[in-house]
């Protein structure tokens, strides 16, 4: 059915509180993570296990980037192009945003065709949210997606410009791309609003505020808006594409939120261990295992996996089509092949 009540942003994951009780000892393995799940989840995710996930999630990164290489043509001016490409085309891309759209706009039998203009507009939107992030006056960051950042290569200006015209360039995309046959007008102008919202002052651009100046305790928050909104925007996106009911919507957008957050946190603990190894220099920023080390981060990874597990359960009607959505979890976590 047609939404008629406007999106609104939902209440904060209840992420697990900081505390300075010892945490119990657990192996520095993160595929020793483990979740407590219902016996009909635990069958599901069986089904799940099967899922041949690296084939299905291959198969859509280069559907996207032929799409993406047709929205985003060299023209004047070529340099601003030249930019936006870049870092949109970048082969190390893992298309992640894209790929959970479609999963989820299929899951209600929704169409590739229609979810696809979306699925671009979300990659724009993420490298154009990637460069900004990489700036020196935001995080920093020489290399993004195993290349040296937009604006190492073409000027911090070339590279504002860049990310100022990916935004608004999503938005187009969506509206001139999306065929009116397959999805309303209504549904149309709420994955607009939904893609503006998660972007913007309450979403990850409040994420990034507090990453710059916020404390300790801002953690879970940043967590939260810089890398869960993102995860529910695109599950989001590709219900409403598909056709899914209010309920519906809710629970993707709980599920994605967790499994955005789930993957930076899974990305840190690797992160850690590998620096370990090295014995490399901490990085600082502001993440739980920087914060509170690889053990109670292991422990947040676990409880995130559980709930997004848990929002899934309410799609236990659709059968089979389910299994992308859980394969992601489990990939988060379990890294058993390496994609981009």
């Amino acid at each position: 059915m047609i939404i008629s009540t406007p999106l609104q942003a939902s209440p904060p994951l209840n992420l697990p509180k900081h505390h300075h009780n010892p945490i119990p000892k657990t192996s520095l393995k993160t595929s020793s993570i483990k979740c407590c799940c219902s016996s009909s989840t635990m069958s599901i995710s069986v089904s799940a296990q099967e899922f041949d996930l690296k084939t299905y999630w291959s198969t859509l990164i280069k559907e996207v980037n032929s799409k993406l290489e047709e929205a985003i043509p060299v023209k004047y001016p070529e340099e601003i192009y030249k930019a936006m490409r870049y870092s949109v085309l970048a082969q190390g891309a893992k298309r992640a945003p894209p790929v959970m759209c479609v999963a989820a706009c299929e899951l209600f039998d929704g169409s590739r065709i229609a979810a696809f203009p979306t699925a671009c507009a979300l990659e724009m939107v993420h490298a154009a949210s990637l460069i900004h992030d990489d700036l020196p006056c935001m995080d920093d960051d020489p290399s993004r997606r195993g290349q040296p950042s937009n604006h190492t290569v073409f000027g911090v200006d070339m590279a504002i410009l860049a990310g100022d015209a990916l935004f608004p360039l999503g938005f187009q995309h969506i509206v001139s791309h999306t065929p009116p046959e397959l999805v309303t007008e209504t549904r149309l102008l709420q994955v607009v609003a939904e893609i503006a919202r998660t972007v913007g002052s309450t979403g990850m651009a409040a994420g990034q505020f507090l990453d710059l100046e916020g404390g300790p305790n801002s953690i879970s928050f940043v967590e939260e808006k810089k890398f869960g909104e993102m995860g529910g925007c695109s599950a989001v996106c590709g219900g409403l594409l598909g056709g899914a009911s209010d309920e519906e919507i809710n629970r993707l957008r709980k599920y994605g939120r967790a499994v955005g957050i789930l993957y930076h946190v899974v990305d840190g603990v690797l992160e850690a261990k590998m620096q370990i190894v090295r014995n490399d220099k901490k990085k600082k920023g502001k993440s739980y295992v920087e914060a509170y080390g690889v053990e109670k981060a292991m422990e947040v990874a676990e409880e995130l996996r559980a709930e997004a597990k848990r929002e899934l359960e309410g799609f236990e009607k659709y059968g089979d089509k389910v299994n992308p959505l859980y394969s992601f979890v489990d990939y988060a976590v379990d890294r058993g092949f390496t994609m981009g």
